[in-house]
């Protein structure tokens, strides 16, 4: 009676024109990481996020995925490497990239809802994503009782607009003494709509909000097929999971193999996890805490990372019976603000 290495090795000889080493198994593929530029973030991840391959960072907001991405990023530029920023709902702010030291002339910036595409009146136009496609912002408690409110890059952009409407003059109440003139009331006339002729060589843009998603899908597409990028940074964060879940898993599958053969790392920055096993690493980010080093003064935020999933790791391919402790699995390292100086 044969036994079963001949046996084995007869099978893979019938099949070696067809499929070359039927029955043996691939060899663990351990892949080149690059650094992320977070000490405590490298050594969880026993050097930095891997290079040709996906790595997904969920969590929800002001817990520290784009920061990570923007070290990670960061590091790229500064090396003279081109990347890629695909931003799906308009939350990237250049000034907190340069303030993380990103040559920004080394970043493609890709946006996929542009201010001025939102700052058309018409309805046959509908570029930004309502509401209900959003994440909503998790209530969080801070000082006095109240909430810390929204992501400091929304509060900047809307800063300028609410000193504008501060400054005009309707907007100061006039006082009691002085007279006040009597406006005479018109009567509003409504005319019925008059049918629009139809005009000639006009592309009508598709008014569905999750055209958004799929422009993205395929600018990362196209970029990962071109080649020459370092890293590309799918940020849709502020995506609800219901629209996220949308893509197909073979859209992940065709990047994890563009991926692989161009040697880019693909940073895919959500709220709940997508990619399933076309990952390679998936980082779960805690909820952040502020930190109060004085009375009424914040001064940065307390990140806590885990691993949840880490397909090839650098350790040996002895697996443990037991199971290691969890603080092997998290990280936590803490961001200061800019006003809070040197300590």
């Amino acid at each position: 009676m044969a036994s079963a290495a001949a046996i084995r090795l007869q099978i893979e000889a019938a099949l070696s024109h067809r499929i070359p080493s039927a029955l043996t198994p691939r060899p663990r593929i351990i892949r080149p990481v690059a650094p992320t530029g977070i000490t405590a973030l490298d050594e969880l991840l026993q050097g930095g996020l891997p290079l040709g391959a996906i790595s997904e960072l969920t969590g929800p907001e002001s817990s520290g995925r784009s920061a990570v991405a923007l070290s990670f990023v960061g590091d790229l530029t500064r090396a003279w490497s081109v990347c890629v920023w695909v931003d799906v709902s308009d939350a990237f702010d250049p000034e907190s990239a340069a303030a993380a030291r990103v040559d920004l002339s080394r970043l493609l910036w890709v946006r996929c809802a542009a201010p001025a595409e939102r700052a058309r009146p018409s309805a046959d136009f509908k570029f930004a994503l309502p509401e209900k496609y959003l994440e909503p912002a998790p209530v969080m408690k801070g000082l006095h009782g109240g909430g810390c409110g929204g992501h400091p890059r929304n509060e900047v952009k809307g800063l300028a607009d609410a000193v504008s409407g501060l400054l005009r003059p309707e907007a100061i109440a006039p006082r009691c003494a002085e007279p006040q003139p009597r406006v005479r009331q018109e009567w509003e006339t409504f005319a019925p709509p008059q049918p629009r002729a139809p005009q000639a060589n006009v592309r009508m843009r598709p008014a569905k909000p999750w055209a958004r998603i799929e422009q993205a899908l395929r600018v990362t597409d196209l970029l990962l097929q071109a080649g020459g990028f370092s890293a590309i940074v799918l940020d849709m964060a502020g995506i609800a999971a219901e629209h996220v879940s949308r893509v197909p898993m073979a859209t992940w599958f065709r990047y994890r193999a563009a991926a692989e053969r161009t040697q880019a790392s693909v940073l895919l920055l959500t709220q709940h996890p997508c990619a399933k096993s076309s990952g390679e690493v998936l980082l779960r980010f805690q909820p952040g805490e502020a930190r109060l080093d004085e009375a009424t003064v914040f001064s940065g935020i307390e990140h806590r990372v885990e691993i949840e999933r880490q397909r090839f790791a650098a350790h040996g391919n002895v697996v443990p019976l037991r199971k290691p402790p969890q603080s092997s699995y998290a990280a936590q390292w803490n961001s200061q603000t800019t006003w809070a100086g040197t300590r």
